[in-house]
């Protein structure tokens, strides 16, 4: 397994998450809003987008914190490994989540 494919890949998304991880436009949303333009509507609307936003930045901050265990997970020789089983998790999961801390029959398991 080429290891530094997958810390190139977890180091382009982190700096990805963070270039777009600015609180720039939810601050923006959130000043529009208190402005109090437009009427309920309007009002209710603005409320909705930066609920929207701000669940979005949660998301980002768990793929975040996955992407750092990841890469910590590559320093100690660890990385590929399921944490629930212990077993090598599958390249082609690993291609398509590479911060993933498990192996698809273990996150079945979790899902059920």
């Amino acid at each position: 397994m080429n290891v530094s494919h997958y810390k190139d890949a977890l180091l382009k998304k982190r700096a990805e998450l963070v270039d777009t991880a600015g609180l720039n436009s939810l601050q923006n949303s959130m000043e529009h809003n208190n402005g109090r333009q437009g009427d309920m509507a309007d009002q209710a609307s603005g409320n909705n987008e930066v609920h929207i936003q701000l669940r979005l930045k949660q998301t980002d901050a768990k793929i975040l914190q996955a992407i750092d265990e990841a890469l910590m997970r590559i320093e100690k020789g660890a990385f590929g490994l399921c944490r629930d089983c212990g077993e090598p998790i599958a390249e082609a999961r690993l291609n398509a989540i590479p911060w993933t801390r498990v192996c698809i029959t273990c996150k079945e398991k979790q899902k059920a």
